[in-house]
C-alpha cells in the first residue's frame, strides 16, 4: 500500500492512506497515527464513530486505514505489540527514577477519594 498512487483510468487515483514516517504509521497527510483507528477499531467502533473522533479525517481515510490494518494485520500487530513494550518500560523507568514522586501521587489519589 505504501508507495506511489496509481491511475484507475477516467481520472481516478487509488489514494494511498497509510504512510509510514520516521517508524510511525501515520494516516496518509495527516498526523494521526494508524495507531489510534486500529485500536478504536478493534475496541469496536465504527469507521463514522471512528471519524467523528477526527473530524479532520475524512470517512474514507478511515476506511482505507482499516482495510490497510487488515490486510497487513500481522505486521501492524507487531509494530503494535512492540509500541506496547517500549511504553512499558518507559513507564518502569519513570517509576524506578522518579518513586518518590509516584508514591505522593498514589497517596494524593488515595485522599482525594477518602474526601
Amino acid at each position: 500500500m505504501l508507495g506511489k498512487k496509481q491511475e484507475l483510468g477516467e481520472n481516478r487515483e487509488m489514494r494511498e492512506y497509510v504512510e509510514k514516517v520516521d517508524d510511525t504509521y501515520r494516516l496518509s497527510g495527516s498526523r494521526v497515527s494508524l495507531d489510534s483507528i486500529v485500536f478504536a477499531f478493534l475496541r469496536g467502533a465504527s469507521p463514522e464513530s471512528i471519524q467523528r473522533s477526527f473530524p479532520t479525517i475524512e470517512l474514507e481515510t478511515v476506511y482505507g486505514a482499516v482495510a490497510y490494518y487488515l490486510a497487513n494485520q500481522e505486521e501492524i500487530d507487531k509494530y503494535l505489540a512492540q509500541g506496547d513494550a517500549e511504553f512499558a518500560a518507559l513507564e518502569h523507568n519513570s517509576r524506578t527514577t522518579h518513586g518518590a514522586w509516584y508514591s505522593r501521587l498514589q497517596q494524593a489519589r488515595k485522599d482525594s477519594r477518602v474526601s
